[in-house]
């Protein structure tokens, strides 16, 4: 099977990728650079958000061509990562989250439009994703099996809250996101879970926790220490990447939910 997995903030290669080649992809969305190898016993599409060097900040994500980028190669599965700002006072700052939901209101793209690939009216396979949860359980047990394999602290659960960047977010928006029950905070992932789910490809995202979101703690975490986590999370996510990679089954694997379609 083929596996996307997408990386973000001081994740921008994957180690020990064997036989890596970069591939650009043409899509409807337009172009997407996918690098192709095999990682942990697996065939792995790798996808760099930001690009080496992080040439793209969060508000310039190309979302919709980077998943269909991945559907196009026969992506039957993606994991995702994410460095992010801790929400919950009690999750500790150097750990890993393994999300099971999604706030993600505003349900739009970097450019302000909707955040789907459904773009074109009268189009073959339009229609509504509905789910109970948008992570799959599946790909989630692999995460967390792989993070005790490797020794990692990994939340097992927690609600993943997208931010629209590039600017961090003030003490007032904050304090709206932990009464609506949001884990950890960061400005990517919402827009790939949706897209996703759309696409029929089961998702799950596992987070590491790099500072306190504002105002969250009395004293702000310092800019050195959350510089420090971001320079630490890549050899976690690799570890539990490693570990995970080879516990993902197609057997196991579904897309999350169903989908109202008109054909």
């Amino acid at each position: 099977m083929r596996i996307g997995i997408i990386t973000g903030s001081g994740t921008y290669a994957l180690p020990d990728f064997a036989d890596a080649q970069a591939v650009e992809v043409d899509t409807e969305f337009g172009p997407a650079t996918l690098t192709e190898g095999r990682f942990a016993g697996a065939e792995v599409l790798h996808v760099s958000r930001h690009l080496p060097g992080h040439r793209r900040l969060s508000h310039q994500v190309t979302h919709q061509a980077n998943i269909a980028a991945l559907r196009d190669r026969g992506a039957q599965a993606i994991i995702a990562v994410t460095v992010c700002g801790a929400v919950d006072p009690e999750l500790p700052l150097g750990s890993l989250v393994v999300f099971d939901d999604l706030h993600f209101l505003a349900n739009r793209l970097p450019d302000g439009s909707i955040c789907t690939l459904h773009t074109e009216p009268g189009r073959p396979g339009r229609g509504h994703w509905i789910f109970e949860s948008p992570f799959s359980a599946p790909l989630r047990a692999a995460l967390l099996a792989g993070a005790a394999e490797a020794g990692r602290t990994a939340r097992d659960g927690g609600c993943y809250g997208h931010v629209d960047g590039p600017r961090f977010n003030t003490k007032a928006e904050i304090r709206g996101l932990a009464a609506c029950g949001v884990t950890a905070v960061s400005q990517t992932a919402g827009p790939e879970t949706v897209l996703a789910g759309e696409a029929g490809i089961p998702f799950a995202l596992l987070g590491y926790a790099t500072d306190y979101a504002n105002g969250v703690q009395d004293v702000a975490t310092p800019v050195e220490e959350l510089i420090r986590l971001i320079g630490a999370s890549p050899d976690a996510f690799a570890a539990v990447l490693a570990a995970a990679v080879p516990r993902v089954r197609p057997a196991d694997l579904e897309p999350v939910g169903t989908h109202f379609r008109f054909d």
